[in-house]
């Protein structure tokens, strides 16, 4: 059973986001990120909404959860003709991340996504595919933690499950 998507900042859909979904099916959780403006919503996580930083929270949670890379954003960014450099994308990932709007999926030295559920929740990887997704529910059990290093503590636990086709 899929836990319920409830814990994501809602970001409004305007019409940038709305020219990149036209007949697009909703995605899970895309009833849920629509009701505070995207200006609103970077104000209150203490982000100054600015042009280029709204258009891309228009095109990241415009889909509901999902998980991006950095380039896959400047890509859509790109065809939503939102002028913005993969430098700037990278900035503003990293920036929504450290105020809670993203969580970061490490899966290799050098692959990073960026997934809009919030939520504690671990992942698979599929590696010919690059593709990362949500574990449904709650089917990873982690056991007993090592203690934390003196003066430091456990934040959270991340599970990604690597997964290739048999063969």
């Amino acid at each position: 059973m899929d836990r319920p998507l409830t814990s994501s900042p809602p970001i409004a859909v305007t019409e940038t986001a709305r020219r990149l979904t036209a007949g697009a099916q909703p995605a899970p959780g895309a009833s849920l990120i629509t009701r505070i403006p995207v200006r609103t919503r970077l104000r209150d996580v203490g982000l100054r909404p600015t042009r280029q930083r709204v258009a891309l929270a228009e095109i990241l949670f415009s889909h509901g959860h999902r998980h991006l890379s950095a380039e896959d954003l400047h890509a859509e960014a790109v065809t939503a003709k939102v002028p913005v450099s993969l430098a700037t994308v990278y900035n503003t990932l990293n920036q929504f991340t450290e105020a809670g709007l993203l969580r970061e999926v490490a899966v290799e030295g050098t692959r990073t996504y960026f997934d809009t559920n919030t939520d504690d929740h671990h992942h698979f990887y599929v590696e010919d595919e690059n593709r990362v997704f949500d574990i449904p529910g709650a089917h990873v059990a982690i056991g007993e933690l090592p203690p934390a290093p003196e003066g430091m503590e456990i934040v959270r636990v991340d599970v990604v499950v690597r997964l290739r086709p048999k063969r």
